[in-house]
């Protein structure tokens, strides 16, 4: 088996071992805060770590497990010898969890770490280790189009695990991704199952080597007085003995400091001015012209002349989220609103319309289905919106909250890219005074509430919008700024 098959193969299993020292942890746990379990069932096993430390951390414990892999199988059951244990090759995504789950006695406990790989990773190399296909969360539109639609394996087997559970004396205690355990938490909340738990952050990048925010989560049937529990505690290590934190699901929403979430409510409303996302272009190489000198510059070293009016001081997120206000570069505008004909380029600026042939290979290769049936060189996030003097802009991918007032330059405005959000303002004094707000200690407080600084784009318009400006101006003592 050559060395790119074995990767696609560990890949495509999410295949990375549990360390014994992180397996014997796990347990230590389990065994400090649990009754103990008459079974412990492990549905992805691999090598065995976990059943190893349940065998000597619960040495009557009737132990069970499952692998796709029939190699790894073996290694467990080597590493079992001697231990009365049922081992078994089964696909996850073909296996009657319902029927294995009704056999086990109780309290059982069901452990691992199950792949962490998302569909569309395993899609980009063709491998067919996936559950079928169903838009649980019934996404539509431009969230399908740009990814939302898109979910981690291990989120749906956790939620397939507990769905067969649920109503039985256990606990689910699963090495995850932190995003993986709150939309779990989610589905639990939005079924209405009476299930509790908590997580427990772990060392991804010393267990695994990888550069993800991870925990344990675990999981276990409520109290018969309550229904689903809106407080999921977080503690900050796997041994921590007091939680830094309560995630919780609040209305449907999802908050990760549930204490200052509902101490912050006053503050929540639709805002009042829409915020905006950057323009959208996937050719940066093209597009954004480099200024040296006298002279523009590509991102192919080339000499670039275009008629100045269309062009604008463009800044990147990093520019923003490092609070640069001064652009280093510029960007070729070819519409002003969405959908506009760029054809009329090749009249009303020549020069821009002979560079961007010279270029249209590359610009007709961009990827996201956004520019499908679009006119040639069209962008996306365009409009009246972009080109509002004034700005107040944030970077949606940066750890912090981070709001700048961003000034026209050469008398043209500043335009951002699609990795942030602006609110659009006619004059200085009401951008100012929008920032002012927004980086201070209540709007910090209410975003932290919500905020999960995990995420991929931990700011997006969907926290963004929850802000009521009207009603942080007012706990401030300010006027909402005139013309807003």
């Amino acid at each position: 088996m050559t060395k790119a098959r074995r990767h696609r193969l560990r890949v495509a299993f999410g295949d990375w071992q549990t360390p014994d020292e992180l397996a014997r942890a796990v347990f230590a746990i389990l065994a400090r805060d649990s009754t103990p379990f008459a079974a412990v069932l492990e549905p992805t096993c691999g090598r065995g770590a976990f059943l190893v430390a349940a065998a000597a951390a619960r040495p009557d414990a009737q132990l069970v497990g499952f692998d796709v892999s029939a190699e790894y199988v073996h290694a467990a059951r080597e590493r079992l010898a001697g231990r009365p244990a049922t081992l078994a090759v089964a696909d996850f995504f073909r296996a009657d969890w319902n029927a294995i789950v009704a056999e086990l006695p109780e309290p059982f406990a069901i452990v691992g770490n199950p792949p962490w790989v998302t569909n569309s990773a395993l899609g980009a190399i063709e491998v067919a280790n996936t559950p079928a296909k169903v838009n649980s969360a019934r996404r539509a539109g431009l969230d399908a189009l740009t990814g939302s639609s898109n979910f981690d394996i291990s989120e749906w087997m956790l939620v397939r695990l507990l769905e067969a559970a649920r109503e039985r004396d256990f606990e689910l205690a699963m090495l995850c991704k932190a995003t993986v355990a709150r939309r779990v938490i989610a589905v639990i909340a939005e079924r209405g199952w009476a299930l509790e738990g908590e997580l427990r952050s772990i060392d991804a990048a010393r267990h695994f080597g990888a550069a993800v925010e991870a925990v344990l989560l675990r999981v276990r049937r409520a109290r018969a007085s309550q229904g689903t529990s809106s407080r999921w505690p977080v503690h900050a290590s796997l041994d921590a003995r007091a939680p830094k934190a309560c995630f919780g699901i609040v209305d449907g929403r999802t908050c990760s400091d549930l204490d200052q979430f509902m101490a912050s409510r006053a503050l929540e409303g639709e805002a009042e001015l829409e915020w905006r996302s950057g323009i959208k272009h996937d050719c940066a190489d093209v597009m954004e012209l480099a200024i040296d000198g006298e002279e523009l510059v590509n991102g192919f070293g080339e000499r670039v002349e275009v008629e100045t009016e269309r062009l604008y001081p463009f800044l990147k997120g990093s520019d923003v989220g490092n609070g640069r206000r001064v652009p280093r570069k510029r960007l070729i505008v070819t519409q002003r609103r969405l959908g506009e004909d760029t054809r009329a380029l090749a009249t009303s600026a020549p020069r821009t319309w002979r560079y961007l042939e010279t270029h249209r290979a590359r610009l007709s290769a961009r990827k996201s289905r956004i520019f499908e049936g679009q006119p040639p060189y069209a962008l996306f996030g365009v409009g009246d919106y972009t080109f509002a003097p004034y700005k107040v802009a944030v970077c949606g991918l940066y750890k912090r909250l981070a709001f700048s007032v961003l000034a026209p330059i050469d008398e043209k405005p500043v335009l951002v890219d699609d990795t942030c959000y602006f609110l659009p303002c006619g004059a200085l004094a009401e951008a100012e005074t929008l920032a002012a707000a927004l980086n201070g200690e209540l709007a910090r407080r209410f975003f932290e509430a919500r905020v999960f600084w995990d995420e991929k784009r931990p700011i997006g318009k969907a926290l963004l919008r929850t802000l009521s400006l009207a009603a942080l101006l007012r706990a401030e003592g300010k006027a909402f700024p005139a013309g807003s």
